[in-house]
């Protein structure tokens, strides 16, 4: 858990547009176990394409786990549970994404944006502003 929050604390403190991946990030996630690589890594990447995708977002988290347990194959992981904020205001989302062996290429990746997180809902699923 602590290395998840070094690592999203490292993607934040980046600057870098669009979320690209520096040396630093890189090396903070390969030292996590695989599965938990992967979700960060795809994290990151949905980050990048929601941004590049709505000018009118600006998005600065992700958990893949919010609404159900993502699901994860060998390199592929569905997670149709997660969620984003933008604007301290939640979004629910899922995303597949496939990485390369190494866990930090993206081979494949599709996302789709949901319905708006209700702020009465937020302790319930553990969301913050």
């Amino acid at each position: 858990m602590f290395r998840t929050v070094l690592v999203a604390a490292l993607v934040m403190m980046t600057g870098l547009p669009a979320f690209a991946l520096n040396k630093r990030v890189a090396a903070e996630l390969q030292r996590l176990d695989p599965e938990e690589e992967l979700e960060q890594r795809c994290d990151v990447e949905a980050l990048s394409r929601i941004d590049a995708a709505r000018k009118d977002m600006n998005p600065d988290k992700v958990i893949a786990y919010t609404f159900e347990p993502p699901v994860v194959k060998g390199d592929t992981i569905d997670a149709n549970g997660a969620v984003f904020r933008t604007h301290q205001h939640w979004y629910h989302l899922s995303y597949h994404c496939t990485t390369d062996r190494s866990e930090l290429k993206i081979k494949d990746f599709s996302f789709r944006i949901g319905a708006e997180i209700p702020r009465s809902q937020w302790d319930k699923y553990y969301l913050y502003p």
